[in-house]
């Protein structure tokens, strides 16, 4: 079972998820059976922030001195499942999900979707920073999206 912890330091974000932990836990609930980790006690944390404080976090950890749409750190180079872990942190910017301003909320939240399955595929090991991994990568967010999106609809 995943359990996450979810904080906010971006007000705008209670705009548009009104109960943003019971968002999450749902969209973990929702995760094939894999990425359940049934039995199991696996843990992450999520921190819904903005532009200004994604952009200070990526200059100190990534050394890039630009706002991004998601980061993650994962707590190991090489995760293991095992009864008890902790996968790491994923913080998403408001700004980024919330273009155009015009959307309306369900387009609004299969991006955030999209974009937590992304960086939650990080806290795993996925990467992409060669072709095949991708693509590799894509497929994955993709079967995951698409459960994801049969289960809450």
């Amino acid at each position: 079972m995943i359990n996450i912890s979810v904080f906010s330091e971006e007000k705008a974000w209670s705009k548009r998820l009104k109960n943003k932990d019971l968002f999450f836990k749902k969209v973990c609930k929702a995760f094939p059976k894999k990425y359940r980790f049934t039995n199991k006690k696996v843990s992450l944390s999520l921190l819904l922030s903005n532009n200004k404080n994604i952009k200070r976090l990526n200059k100190d950890f990534r050394n890039k001195d630009k706002s991004t749409d998601i980061l993650s750190f994962p707590s190991s180079k090489k995760i293991t499942i095992s009864n008890n872990t902790y996968l790491g942190d994923i913080i998403i910017s408001y700004e980024y999900l919330d273009k155009p301003k015009s959307q309306n909320l369900k387009l609004f939240k299969e991006k955030v979707i999209k974009l937590f399955i992304h960086g939650f595929l990080h806290l795993l090991g996925f990467d992409h920073n060669k072709n095949n991994d991708y693509f590799k990568m894509l497929r994955e967010e993709d079967i995951l999206y698409k459960r994801i999106k049969s289960k809450l609809n």
